[in-house]
């Protein structure tokens, strides 16, 4: 994981420990050792699993977590995901910043995975917003990209997107992308959002590297679609659910960005247990 989110990490041990553990502090020696489990409690796919170690080399360095599966991977209830050994202080301190971002990375794979299993059309990406929980969008992000989708712009700094109210006070599509090209470089794509077909051809004309279908129908897209020249890519967004999702496959767009990937986060149960608990667990 990159500093940013070493730094991420160290602000939630912060928040989470405070002044110390009175706890884990309390009860056990600073040099006690001892070991423990990770065990999934659902199915699903496993993600963020760098996180466990980061958390106890912020800690002191005195824990290790070996996992015994790898990110990315189908996890079934009851598996072990890894084991960790060292100071009990460091191990239960660290317990609950782990988990959380676990579980949650672990939701989002999941469902990102389901989402493509459910359109069933390796022509379209699925794609995730910037509809994140404050203070998450790293880990959300990996976690989309984990579950086997790709992610949107990380945040308003790495990709112009021109949406309804950008347009209404530029006064048109090609009055503000023409702004914005005159200022940006050829590394920053321009994306614009139009929901009629006069704004499209709009976008067309205007030459904007992706042009948003939004909130339109499956048979809105497909048509739409075959106006959009090769060199224009082009994103279905809005509206969609895992109910709906199925019926744009194959409408002939590039992307589809879904913001229930990460804004309705449904998390993966996980839990640690002490050595003294492994007995019947299965690996």
């Amino acid at each position: 994981m990159n500093l940013q989110a070493q730094e991420k990490i160290k602000s939630f041990l912060i928040e989470d420990i405070g002044t110390g553990d009175l706890s884990a502090d309390l009860i056990f020696d600073k040099n006690e050792q001892s070991s423990g489990i990770f065990v999934a409690k659902s199915d699903g796919i496993i993600a963020g699993l760098e996180v466990a170690q980061q958390v106890y080399d912020l800690l002191g360095q005195d824990a290790t977590f070996i996992p015994t599966v790898a990110d990315g991977d189908v996890i079934k209830k009851g598996e072990i995901i890894g084991r960790a050994t060292g100071h009990i202080r460091t191990l239960l301190t660290g317990e609950r910043v782990i988990l959380n971002l676990l579980q949650r990375m672990s939701g989002i794979a999941t469902f990102t995975h389901k989402a493509i299993e459910t359109l069933n059309d390796p022509t379209i990406k699925i794609c995730d917003t910037r509809k994140t929980a404050p203070g998450l969008r790293y880990f959300d992000k990996l976690a989309v990209k984990i579950g086997g989708g790709v992610n949107h712009r990380v945040g308003l700094y790495d990709g112009v997107m021109l949406k309804d109210n950008h347009i209404a006070y530029a006064g048109s599509i090609t009055k503000a992308v023409e702004k914005v090209r005159k200022q940006i470089g050829q590394m920053v794509k321009i994306e614009v959002e139009i929901e009629t077909e006069t704004q499209l051809r709009e976008a067309i004309d205007a030459k904007a590297d992706i042009i948003m279908f939004d909130n339109r129908t499956p048979e809105q897209v497909a048509a739409w679609s075959k106006l959009v020249p090769e060199t224009i890519l082009t994103e279905i967004s809005g509206g969609i659910t895992l109910d709906n999702l199925a019926d744009y496959a194959h409408t002939g767009a590039d992307y589809l960005s879904l913001g229930a990937l990460t804004h309705s986060v449904v998390a993966f149960d996980i839990s640690f247990n002490s050595s003294k608990e492994e007995k019947g667990q299965v690996n």
